[in-house]
């Protein structure tokens, strides 16, 4: 038998080991509500839409337009808010003409504007379908409205973008285009929430067309005029492309492309854009690639330098 003095706390039993899951109960995590949601939802569509502005903005030259697109996306956002607030607001009618030569950057800037349109929430979807003439012109009675209905279906909560827009009046009143622009029409009233439509072309031919068909000026309310790029922005745009390829110009390269460009700037009016540089730089890539490919020790600098007569060779191809 064990004694146990006065001042001594008797033994005391060893207790028995606890289960893990029960040392401790788990902490819950509040469940988001909708609130929570909506909130959360709106964050991040602002951000995605900040990140398309930025995208715009990042273009070379257009600032006229970028302050245009600007203006719409502001005001589309302000008149979601009024009526938000049962204010009296103006309906949204956002199709749109875009004006300008080619290589302007009018189909960029096309598919920057669909994107932007869905993050605040006036397209579900922002896709681009890109059409012309011979997309919607059949070649007899009512092939023409099926052609045009079935590329409408395609774009249906995104862009349809007409270019050379004018084209679909030029055979006068017998040609199937007028036939396109009817059927376009009803779209337009039969899908105004879920479609938006862009025509494009040279400037003059988009403002004859309007003349001659007056009721799609006023279905038209958006016009913007993409101008020609500067030989400066020719050559950012240039440089641009080179370095996204990991490619530079050698010294007498970039003298040859400036003086080619201001060139084809001044002898032809619809040349000197951005699609005639990326022309010019894709092909010298491949002149380039020709002169190398036979050379022994081809070193990394050898790779990314595009020369002067890269350069010579590609203009004779265009």
């Amino acid at each position: 038998m064990v004694k146990i003095k006065m001042w001594q706390k008797p033994p005391s039993r060893p207790e028995p080991p606890k289960s893990p899951g029960l040392l401790k109960r788990p902490a819950l995590t509040p469940k988001p509500t909708v609130q929570d949601k909506t909130a959360g939802n709106e964050e991040a569509s602002k951000k995605a839409t900040q990140e398309i502005l930025g995208e715009l903005d990042s273009l070379i030259g257009l600032s006229g337009v970028k302050k245009l697109v600007h203006e719409i996306q502001a005001f589309v956002e302000i008149q979601k808010l009024r009526q938000k607030e049962k204010l009296i607001y103006e309906p949204m009618v956002l199709h749109m003409i875009f004006k300008g030569n080619p290589g302007t950057g009018k189909t960029t800037v096309a598919r920057i504007v669909g994107r932007l349109f869905k993050e605040i929430n006036v397209l579900p979807k922002g896709h681009l379908i890109e059409v012309e003439r011979a997309d919607l012109v059949g070649e007899y009675i009512g092939h023409t409205a099926a052609k045009t209905r079935d590329q409408i279906k395609k774009a249906l909560g995104g862009i349809l973008f007409i270019d050379e827009a004018y084209s679909l009046a030029r055979g006068g009143e017998k040609d199937f285009g007028k036939e396109a622009i009817d059927a376009m029409v009803a779209s337009m009233e039969n899908h105004k929430d879920n479609l938006i439509i862009i025509l494009a072309g040279y400037q003059d031919e988009m403002d004859y067309f309007l003349e001659t068909n007056p009721g799609l000026r006023s279905r038209f309310p958006i016009h913007i005029t993409f101008p020609d790029y500067s030989l400066d922005e020719l050559m950012e745009i240039a440089d641009l492309m080179l370095k996204q390829r990991q490619y530079t110009l050698a010294p007498l390269a970039r003298e040859e492309l400036a003086k080619i460009v201001a060139g084809m700037i001044h002898k032809h009016e619809h040349s000197g854009n951005a699609r005639l540089v990326r022309n010019l730089i894709e092909r010298a890539m491949r002149y380039q690639a020709v002169r190398l490919v036979g050379k022994k020790n081809i070193s990394r600098e050898d790779l990314m330098t595009i020369h002067k007569e890269d350069l010579t060779g590609a203009l004779e191809d265009i």
